[in-house]
C-alpha cells in the first residue's frame, strides 16, 4: 500500500529572490536562511554603515562647496598649469559612488524587515572596500590642500540644519517600522533591550537637537538690516572674462555698486589688472611672446601687455559653462578684450560712482619698480580723477605716509583684527574672506562702525545667511545670481521655529508609539512569519505557469500492498 502526502505548493518571492539575489547572490530559495546573521557578515554590516555616513557627508561638502568651486579650480591649475574644471569628475565619481551605498543599505534593510540573514557577495564586499577607501583617501586629500574649505559645512548648516533635522527626523521615525518588528519577532530579552534602548538613544537626541542648531536666519523680521551691496569681484568673471572692461561693464548691468580687482606693476611703472602671477592661463602670451609664457606679469612692460588678447581664453576654456549663453555680439566683444589698467577701471568707477577696492600684488625684488611700487599706484588713483572716497585702499606698507598724500582714501584692511585696533589704526573698512567671521563678530563689527565686506558670495543661501548677519557687503563672481535674491531664502521667527520642531517632535513620538503598539499587536497571536511559507493544501488549484510544483513524494508504509 502507498501512502501519498499532500501536494506541496511553493508561491514565487519574486521580491524577495531579486532583494536576496542583488544583496548577496541568493537567487535560489534553498539558498536563503532566516538563520542569525554571523558575525562576520555583521562586521560588514557596520562597514557599509559607516562607508553610507562619510558619503554622505562627503556628497553634502561638495554640494554645499558649489560657491567656491572657481577656487578650487584655481588651485588645482597652480599645480598642474592646464586649465579644467576638477570639479566634474569628482561630483560624478561622488554621485554614483553614493547612490551605490546606498543602494546597499537599502537592500540590507529590507533584509532585516523580512528577517533575512545577511550576506553580502563578495563583489560587494570590494565595492564597498573601494568606496571606503576613495573616499577616505580624497578626505584627505582635501583636507591638506583646501583644508579652509571644510569651514563650509558649519556655515552651511546655518541655512540647511533646521531642514535637515526634520528629514533626520523623519528618517528614524520610519525606521521604527523596522525596529519594532525585530523587537516583536525576537525572543531574546537582552537583545530587546538593547535594541529598544539603542533606538530610544538617537531617537531622543534627534529630538533635543534644536536646542544646538543656530541660525541668524532665526530672527524677528523686523531686525533684519538692508540688503547688502554688491560689489563684482574681478567684476562679473562668470559672463565676461576677469578683469576686463567688459567683465565690469556687465557687472554694473547687474546693479553692482563697486568692483574688487587684483593689481599688479609692469616694468615701466603701470598698475594693471591680473589675478594670477602669470600671463598664461588669461592671455595669449604664448602665441605673442613665445617662450614667455612663465614670466611673471610683472617683468612686461604696458606697451607688451597692450598687445595681448584677454578675452579669447574665456570662449575657449568656458572656466563657468556659460559661453552657451552669449550672444553673438557679446562673444565679439569678448574676443577683442585686451588687458586693463588700474587707471581704465577707476576711470569706469568714477563715471558710475561706484567703488573700488583692489589688491595690489608688490613686484619681485629685482623688479624695478620693488621700492615705488605704493607711489605708482597712489600717483595712478591721482591721475584717474575717481573721487578718493570711493577707492577702498588696503596694502598695510606705508599707511600713514599713503593718509597724508591722500587722506580722503578709505582705508581697509584685508588682515583681521580687533574693532578697538582697527580704529587705532585709523581703518574702517575691513575686508575678509567669509569664513574668517562669524555672525557674532560680524553684529560686533556692525555695532563698532566697521563696514566689512566677505569674499567670495556666489551662493543665494550663502548670501542670505550673510544677509540675516547683518554684513554691510559681499563681493561675489556671481552678481547676476545674487540680484535675483530680494529677501533672504528663509526667514523664521523663533518663536515659529520652536513650534515647528515641537510640533514635529511630538509627532514623530506618536508615530513611534503607534508603530510598535501596532507591530506588537500584528505579531501575538501568530507564528513567527516566513516569507516562503508553504501552502498545504491540496485543494488548490492553479496554473502550473504560476506555481512551481514540488515532486510529490512517496513513503512506504511497512505494510505489504
Amino acid at each position: 500500500m502507498v501512502k501519498h502526502q499532500p501536494l506541496q505548493v511553493y508561491e514565487r518571492q519574486l521580491c524577495l529572490s531579486c532583494i536576496t539575489g542583488i544583496y548577496g547572490c541568493r537567487w535560489k530559495r534553498y539558498q536563503r536562511s532566516h538563520d542569525d546573521t554571523t558575525k562576520w557578515e555583521l562586521l560588514w554590516s557596520l562597514i557599509l554603515l559607516f562607508t553610507f555616513c562619510l558619503l554622505l557627508v562627503w556628497f553634502y561638502f561638495w554640494w554645499e562647496a558649489h560657491n567656491d568651486y572657481n577656487e578650487f579650480n584655481w588651485f588645482l591649475y597652480n599645480r598642474s598649469r592646464e586649465w579644467s574644471d576638477g570639479t566634474v569628475p569628482i561630483l560624478a565619481t561622488t554621485a554614483a559612488g553614493f547612490t551605490y551605498i546606498a543602494f546597499l543599505m537599502v537592500l540590507a534593510l529590507c533584509h532585516i524587515a523580512l528577517g533575512q540573514q545577511l550576506n553580502l557577495h563578495w563583489l560587494h564586499k570590494i565595492g564597498v572596500t573601494t568606496a571606503l577607501l576613495t573616499t577616505i583617501v580624497a578626505v584627505i586629500s582635501v583636507n591638506q590642500t583646501w583644508g579652509q574649505e571644510w569651514d563650509v559645512v558649519p556655515i552651511s548648516l546655518q541655512a540647511t540644519g533646521p531642514f535637515l533635522h526634520i528629514g533626520a527626523l523623519a528618517a528614524i521615525t520610519a525606521l521604527s517600522w523596522i525596529v519594532a518588528g525585530q523587537v516583536a519577532r525576537s525572543e531574546k530579552t537582552m537583545f530587546q533591550v538593547v535594541v529598544v534602548l539603542l533606538y530610544i538613544s538617537v531617537l531622543l537626541g534627534l529630538y533635543v537637537v534644536p536646542l544646538y542648531i543656530t541660525s541668524p536666519c532665526i530672527m524677528d523680521p523686523t531686525t533684519l538690516k538692508q540688503r547688502p551691496d554688491v560689489i563684482g569681484h574681478q567684476g562679473a568673471p562668470m559672463l565676461a572674462p576677469e578683469n576686463t572692461l567688459w567683465s565690469f561693464q556687465r557687472a554694473l548691468q547687474m546693479n553692482v555698486t563697486g568692483f574688487e580687482a587684483d593689481v599688479a606693476i609692469s616694468v615701466d611703472g603701470v598698475p594693471f589688472l591680473m589675478h594670477d602671477r602669470t600671463l598664461e592661463r588669461t592671455t595669449n602670451v604664448g602665441k605673442v611672446f613665445p617662450g614667455r609664457q612663465t614670466d611673471d606679469a610683472s617683468h612686461f612692460n604696458w606697451t607688451d601687455l597692450q598687445q595681448l588678447n584677454a578675452g579669447q581664453w574665456f570662449l575657449k576654456d568656458d572656466p563657468f559653462w556659460t559661453v552657451h549663453s552669449l550672444s553673438p555680439h557679446e562673444k565679439d566683444l569678448i574676443a577683442n578684450q585686451s588687458v586693463c589698467s588700474l587707471e581704465q577701471l577707476l576711470k569706469l568707477a568714477s563715471y558710475h560712482n561706484s567703488t573700488v577696492v583692489f589688491r595690489l600684488r608688490r613686484p619681485p625684488p629685482e623688479h624695478p619698480c620693488y621700492d615705488s611700487w605704493i607711489n605708482d599706484t597712489l600717483q595712478a588713483v591721482q591721475q584717474s580723477g575717481v573721487p578718493q572716497s570711493l577707492v577702498m585702499w588696503t596694502p598695510g606698507e606705508h599707511r600713514a605716509q599713503v593718509r597724508q598724500l591722500a587722506p580722503g582714501l578709505i582705508q581697509t584692511s584685508v588682515d583681521k583684527q580687533t574693532p578697538e585696533t582697527l580704529h587705532q589704526s585709523g581703518i574702517s573698512r575691513l575686508l575678509l574672506r567669509y569664513n574668517q567671521a562669524s555672525t557674532q563678530e560680524i553684529r560686533n563689527f556692525s555695532e563698532s562702525n566697521i563696514n566689512l565686506t566677505l569674499y567670495t558670495i556666489n551662493e543665494p543661501w550663502l548670501y542670505s545667511v550673510l544677509w540675516c548677519s547683518g554684513v554691510s557687503s559681499v563681493s561675489s563672481e556671481a552678481p547676476h545670481i545674487l540680484n535675483k535674491v530680494p529677501y533672504p531664502i528663509w526667514l523664521m521667527r523663533p518663536d515659529e521655529y520652536c513650534l515647528m520642531w515641537v510640533s514635529a517632535d511630538l509627532i514623530s513620538f506618536a508615530v513611534v508609539i503607534g508603530i510598535f503598539i501596532f507591530q506588537k499587536y500584528r505579531t501575538s497571536g501568530m507564528r513567527s512569519y516566513n516569507p516562503e511559507q508553504i501552502m498545504l493544501s491540496a485543494a488548490v488549484r492553479r496554473s502550473s505557469r504560476d506555481l512551481n510544483v514540488m515532486k510529490e513524494k512517496l513513503i512506504f508504509s511497512g505494510q505489504p500492498q
